[in-house]
């Protein structure tokens, strides 16, 4: 291949990343926004994990102020432009949405990042920092909950540092969602939205490493600990260590982080696992030219967790889903180079402890599936050096917290985001993380104003 044709591959690859959808039209919006019924006590902020007032910022689109709506969506959500892109609207707010009953919901995620992209275009600035008080804050970790939870307490005066561990602050939003679903200029207004309230971000400083945990203890009021999860475990299966084997966080983030290369065009790519990043690593295999790109999950559609929307995107991308399949082995060549994967039937038998039937090999039901590239995503491992450097109580690197403040085991460590999440608490999303963020936020607020009440 020549270089010219080499170089117009890779423009149509990287073309490829673009946003997938583009936002509502003026007209449209326009006309979407005079659908709302503008409900009294409307079920739609109540399925909002962030309490948005959609009616109010609606019915500001349908009367022009578009800077008052997206500050009343940014006032509930500190990342609600990276939340119009995400979120499982279908499920939370359109799916309460009274117009289900007779015509379709009104589109209030394209609503939302109509209002929000007016604001990154215009560049505005929608808020400012409350009067001083006197007390510090760390914040561990520059994701959704960790940037929520800045942005309330410098709201509130405290004086708000965030330790992030990468070049750019943003988490899961800056390096973890694909670019054709959230491009990172969203993530990065969203993290300009908290600096500009005099929160200081200390990038590329690993708390452990570069700075001790005991050093932030000793020079904050409170921390809060928003470090998220980490990378995808091992599979524990032959082959792993070979050339061509990816981990999808690591993966995902090379498409938004690196140039764009051809080094997947015609592959067979195989993605373990059935999650949301596993979604995004298909449908990035797909995008870099992958020939073949296939999901292995070892239970069922039923089981599976990634979202319906991104399932369906899957499958109109001509994602392959294989289900009840599990890796046992992946196959080299002499140079260690992927050639094939040895696969077991599963069944599912007796459910297990969070209430999921636990799926078993089918005896004798060994096969080989020839592939180049396998995409590891079968959730994620947890900090639990840092967690225990803290002191803090875990379960196996989940953070236990008392519910009503966000409290660890040490009184003055808070946490929120996916270091709390695990099994049977829910469903892990960016607005949870939000929410959670300002919850913390708000209970570190009126810890310091009781002790300012009990001390005068």
């Amino acid at each position: 291949m020549g270089k010219h044709q080499s170089k117009i591959h890779l423009d149509d690859l990287t073309k490829n990343f673009a946003e997938v959808h583009p936002g509502l039209s003026n007209q449209d919006a326009l006309e979407e926004a005079n659908r709302c019924l503008y409900c009294y006590d409307a079920p739609c902020i109540q399925a909002c994990p962030t309490g948005i007032d959609i009616p109010t910022f609606i019915k500001k689109i349908a009367s022009g102020n578009l800077k008052g709506s997206a500050k009343t969506i940014m006032t509930s959500n500190p990342v609600g432009a990276s939340c119009a892109r995400v979120c499982p609207t279908e499920e939370l707010c359109e799916g309460a949405c009274v117009l289900n009953h007779s015509t379709k919901p009104i589109m209030i995620g394209n609503l939302q990042r109509y209002a929000t992209d007016w604001a990154m275009k215009n560049e505005q600035v929608l808020f400012k920092a409350g009067e001083k008080n006197g007390k510090k804050v760390a914040i561990i970790g520059g994701g959704p909950a960790g940037l929520s939870a800045a942005r309330e307490l410098a709201l509130f005066g405290y004086d708000v540092t965030i330790y992030e561990a990468e070049k750019e602050a943003g988490g899961l939003n800056t390096y973890g969602i694909v670019s054709f679903r959230l491009p990172q200029a969203v993530s990065y207004w969203e993290v300009d939205q908290v600096k500009s309230l005099d929160v200081k971000i200390m990038t590329n400083t690993r708390v452990g490493q570069d700075i001790s945990a005991k050093e932030i203890m000793d020079s904050y009021d409170a921390v809060v600990l928003a470090i998220g999860m980490s990378s995808v475990p091992m599979l524990g299966i032959d082959g792993e260590d070979a050339k061509g084997v990816y981990d999808a966080i690591e993966f995902v983030k090379d498409t938004k982080t690196k140039p764009i290369t051809n080094e997947f065009l015609g592959k067979k790519v195989v993605v373990i696992g059935a999650g949301n990043t596993a979604i995004d690593g298909a449908t990035c295999s797909v995008r870099l030219g992958a020939e073949n790109v296939k999901i292995l999950y070892r239970r069922t559609l039923e089981e599976m967790t990634a979202y319906d929307f991104e399932y369906e995107f899957a499958k109109q991308d001509g994602v392959e889903f294989r289900w009840l399949t599990a890796p046992k082995r992946i196959i080299t060549n002499d140079n260690g180079e992927v050639t094939g994967i040895e696969c077991f039937k599963m069944e599912l038998g007796e459910p297990g402890e969070d209430g999921r039937r636990r799926p078993t090999p089918v005896k004798g039901s060994e096969f080989v599936l020839a592939v180049d590239v396998v995409i590891k995503a079968i959730g994620q491992s947890r900090y639990v050096s840092l967690i225990e450097e803290f002191g803090l109580e875990h379960d196996g690197g989940v953070v236990k917290v008392e519910k009503s403040t966000q409290q660890t085991s040490n009184e003055k460590v808070f946490a929120c985001g996916d270091v709390i999440f695990g099994k049977g608490q829910g469903e892990a999303m960016v607005v949870t993380a939000a929410q959670q963020g300002k919850d913390t936020a708000y209970a570190i607020h009126k810890r310091f104003a009781q002790t300012v009440s009990e001390t005068a």
